[in-house]
């Protein structure tokens, strides 16, 4: 429901969290400007203020998502992997397709040292949405910064899974072989 006056401040955040905290989907800053009639420049404010209180919000490429503590993943890892852009949704649905979450995308930039952003794809839906935003915003990928040199923090339900992820990134040459 729209409310038909600003939300301000303290009050605001407060419904912003409470909204975040009660939803498992992911929520766009669009939407959270719409509701609280503020802009989403404002909304981007609030939610680099709720972080800075250490509340675990990440935006995704489908929205800002607050990550539960009873949402942990039973198994997580890293992974190095090397490939064109032209093959990174190829990669991305290997891995859901294995039932494995994409937490993020991690480069070690020369100047900057290292660099994060935030993935959460967990199925080919999310993967298309993911792929969709960067086509329509024509945003460059962080590996394309490093030759396609770039880390995975990957989780899954099981050891099991993240191995056959694995595997199948292996057999599919996107895997850095770190025994040369």
């Amino acid at each position: 429901m729209k409310e038909t006056t600003k939300i301000l401040g303290d009050e605001r955040r407060a419904y912003i969290l409470k909204r975040l905290q009660e939803s498992r989907e992911p929520i766009t800053g669009s939407e959270l400007a719409s509701i609280t009639n503020v802009s989403r420049q404002v909304i981007v404010g609030d939610i680099t203020l709720l972080k800075a209180r250490n509340e675990p919000i990440i935006a995704t490429s489908q929205g800002y998502l607050y990550m539960h503590a009873s949402h942990p993943a039973s198994a997580e890892r890293i992974i190095a992997c090397s490939h064109s852009p032209e093959r990174t949704e190829e990669e991305l649905i290997l891995l859901v397709d294995h039932g494995v979450t994409v937490k993020d995308v991690k480069i070690e930039h020369p100047v900057y040292g290292d660099l994060t952003a935030s993935i959460m794809v967990s199925n080919r839906l999310e993967v298309k949405q993911f792929m969709e935003k960067i086509r329509k915003t024509k945003a460059s990928y962080l590996s394309e910064l490093t030759d396609g040199i770039h880390l995975h923090t990957i989780t899954a339900s099981s050891e099991k899974a993240l191995n056959q992820a694995e595997e199948a990134l292996r057999k599919a040459n996107f895997l850095i072989n770190l025994e040369q």
